[in-house]
């Protein structure tokens, strides 16, 4: 897929791809760190038809909901064939007991037997986390395991 980036004078960048719709999807990056998600109308590419302001957090919310649905279901096809191997997608609440703390004081595998294979963060993939990995609100944690493997991580990640 092919990415637009174009130099808006005075205000930032556009960058922004076509959809099968024949739309144009995007955001404008404001030089004083402001972004705004954009959508072009449907029969003219270069025209607006709905722009949204997005603070920083609301932009990394957006991603992780974008990205970590591709990931997980990438991870399923992949476990299609092991039976009673399954993948989900944790979240990091802000009342998360481990909410920025460093993923190995969770124990997760030795307390579950379920692996954390990624952290989605601001739209960023952390393949293959380490122990020293601080965790943070807003985290998705891309996790494999049993179902109750998955069960008892999401356990300890809202309880403890």
């Amino acid at each position: 897929m092919n990415v637009d980036v174009t130099a808006l004078p005075g205000i930032g960048v556009r960058k922004d791809f076509e959809v099968r719709s024949g739309r144009r999807v995007g955001v404008v990056a404001h030089r004083d760190g402001g972004l705004d998600l954009i959508i072009s109308k449907s029969d003219d590419p270069d025209a607006c038809a709905a722009q949204v302001p997005l603070t920083t957090d609301e932009a990394a919310a957006l991603a992780n909901l974008l990205g970590a649905p591709q990931l997980v279901e990438k991870l399923n096809a992949d476990h299609r064939d092991m039976p009673g191997i399954v993948t989900r997608q944790l979240p990091i609440g802000e009342r998360s007991p481990y909410q920025g703390r460093m993923l190995g004081e969770t124990r997760m595998r030795t307390r579950t037997k379920a692996s954390i294979v990624a952290a989605m963060r601001a739209g960023q993939v952390h393949p293959s986390p380490g122990p020293d990995f601080v965790l943070a609100t807003g985290d998705l944690l891309v996790v494999v395991g049993t179902p109750d493997g998955l069960d008892s991580a999401l356990a300890i990640l809202t309880d403890g």
